[in-house]
């Protein structure tokens, strides 16, 4: 492995023991050794009460089921985490394993709530939802109430989750391991994905390059393998689709994200509409850079030569100002991640690529995923985790049952960490030339999040359907499909090479969270109309927002985001988010000029 600059982020590992302190641990063996006894316990217990159950039995109910699924939350948080850290150990992956299967025998004796609540009738879900008693977990009875439709049979449930550990999970685990077990050689040195993927942001068009092209050499000689998993999961998503009656491939994913297919389509719609802000952009940056034709890996090249590097110590500082100048308090919890070992950093063999955090269970608190290595946009991503992160904290208080909000919801706090960062830089810098550079660093970071992820959506839309239409797909016809979808968003103004073709096969989301990609640009673009009100309202919007956040997913989207006078679905107010990116493009042309 190529020694690359200390960040000071190469020793920073989180320390998993408020979750357990290992697998040898008394708790760590009881709970999994225990976990499938009490489901079936506490399945003899409520199985056919629902009807006749008394308000105070219904709130013992959820307490109870609350208390096993953060059991199983917990045990299932620990073992992936653990994995994520080192594909390549065999014993993480069987403790993974174990773990999953353990608790789909476990879920077995869980699937009566889902299915027995199917049954009840209208009225006797309304009284649940209104009870007073039971008004803490009010959005719980109202999205068992609005999603029951789909719910099928005990039996078959039960068939459903034994299988799924032996059909889409496995798929997806295989293709991490694969991904992450991938090095690339280059001038007699191996990197890591999160490495080679790096240098497309380096000033260096010949390293952009060489970058580029061993990257699609190792996806192309694995492109069959990935063409055969991705076929399956599809496959799999149009056996849930068909069976569950949902109208389109999206629409589960949808109703998991509490929005309409409607409100989903004319983000679509309105993203597509304006893909001439992404040619307008890249011409800009072609221009900047002083290429005669721009080409895909020139995407991500800094305007400005220097793509900036900061330490770790640099990093926390920014970030953590950036939020505690917003609100005090997210400011301190921002600094909690820093100083408490909640954070895994280094880029590792064997460790996945990417970021994420993840909120683990109420009792215990998010941990935060990253591959730093130093650059504007590690900053960035720190940004956006601690993002997660914050809310993941503040939303632990609605307890197992509604701390988690939906993708689309839970992608803004994210964003909207982001912009903090972006803010606080801006700030300090003096010069046009600085603030150019800034700018087009940011309009990379918004263009990838907003237009290429609903570019994504479309080849991840149009994989299903001619899936659908014309069977098993082939890798040629995959990468056809991926070519003409992501081509349009850029009209003329980017080239692709040939190795190109075969970059869809290492994009994760498409098979851990089929349909998820739009979720990002959704979030970043409710983020800006969100940003342009606080910079209209000052000090009453910090604490609004914050609200927001501690409620995490006890009321719908349209219910969190009243406060603030945004309608979702309102087809035109994607506008309002759209227009703000081309008006930060007209200032990054107003620079240039």
């Amino acid at each position: 492995m190529e020694a690359t600059a200390k960040t000071g982020a190469e020793h920073v590992i989180w320390d998993l023991s408020d979750l357990y302190p290992s697998t040898e641990d008394d708790r760590f063996k009881s709970d999994l050794s225990g976990i499938a006894q009490r489901a079936e316990a506490f399945r003899a217990a409520w199985s056919g009460r629902f009807p006749t159950a008394t308000d105070a039995e219904m709130v013992t109910f959820i307490e109870e089921y609350s208390d096993i699924v953060q059991t199983a939350d917990r045990l299932g948080s620990f073992s992936h985490l653990r994995w994520t850290t080192n594909t390549d150990d065999p014993e993480y992956g069987r403790t993974l394993q174990t773990v999953r299967e353990t608790l789909t025998s476990a879920w077995q004796w869980l699937v009566f709530v889902s299915t027995e609540m199917n049954t009840l009738e209208e009225s006797r879900l309304d009284h649940f939802i209104n009870a007073p008693s039971l008004a803490p977990w009010k959005h719980w009875f109202e999205v068992v109430k609005n999603t029951r439709k789909h719910v099928l049979s005990e039996d078959v449930e039960k068939v459903l989750s034994e299988k799924s550990l032996t059909s889409r999970a496995a798929w997806v685990r295989l293709h991490d391991e694969l991904m992450a077990a991938e090095s690339y050689s280059l001038d007699g040195q191996d990197y890591t994905e999160a490495q080679i993927l790096k240098m497309l942001h380096d000033p260096d068009r010949a390293k952009r390059k060489a970058a580029a092209e061993v990257f699609s050499n190792g996806l192309k000689k694995g492109s069959k393998t990935h063409a055969f998993i991705y076929n399956t999961v599809i496959a799999d998503v149009a056996s849930n689709t068909r069976m569950r009656k949902y109208n389109t491939w999206v629409s589960s994913r949808n109703e998991d994200n509490e929005v309409s297919d409607a409100s989903v389509q004319a983000l679509i719609d309105a993203v597509v509409g304006r893909y001439g802000i992404v040619e307008r952009f890249y011409t800009l940056k072609r221009r900047l850079l002083g290429l005669d034709e721009m080409l895909d890996y020139d995407r991500y090249a800094p305007v400005g030569g220097d793509s900036g590097w900061w330490t770790w110590d640099q990093c926390r500082e920014l970030v953590v100002k950036a939020y505690g100048d917003f609100h005090a308090e997210a400011g301190e919890i921002a600094s909690m991640f820093f100083d408490k070992p909640w954070i895994h950093a280094p880029v590792l063999k064997g460790k996945n690529g990417g970021a994420y955090s993840a909120g683990t269970v109420p009792s215990a608190h998010p941990y935060v995923f990253l591959n730093y290595m130093g650059t504007n946009r590690d900053v960035q991503v720190v940004a956006h985790e601690l993002g997660h992160g914050i809310h993941q904290y503040l939303s632990r208080r609605q307890g197992q049952l509604l701390a988690d909000t939906p993708l689309t919801i839970a992608e803004t706090a994210s964003v909207f960490g982001e912009m903090l960062t972006f803010q606080t830089l801006l700030d300090r810098m003096t010069s046009k030339e600085e603030r150019l550079t800034l700018i087009m660093g940011k309009l990379d970071d918004i263009i990838a999040t907003v237009f290429r992820q609903i570019a994504l959506n479309r080849f991840e839309d149009a994989m299903h359907v001619t899936r659908a239409a014309e069977g098993e797909l082939s890798v040629d016809r995959l990468c056809e499909l991926w070519m003409s979808t992501q081509q349009t968003q850029f009209g003329s103004s980017v080239t692709f090479t040939e190795g190109y073709r075969y970059w869809w096969s290492y994009i994760s989301h498409f098979m851990h969270v089929p349909g998820y990609v739009y979720a990002y640009a959704y979030g970043e673009l409710l983020v800006l109309a969100l940003y342009g009100i606080y910079r209209r309202e000052g000090a009453s919007f910090p604490e609004k927002y914050m609200d927001l956040l501690r409620a995490g997913g006890s009321k719908s989207p349209e219910e969190l985001l009243a406060p603030f006078g945004c309608d979702i679905n309102d087809p035109s107010f994607w506008n309002v988010g759209l227009d703000a990116i081309e008006q930060l493009l007209q200032e990054a042309e107003s620079l240039a000029s």
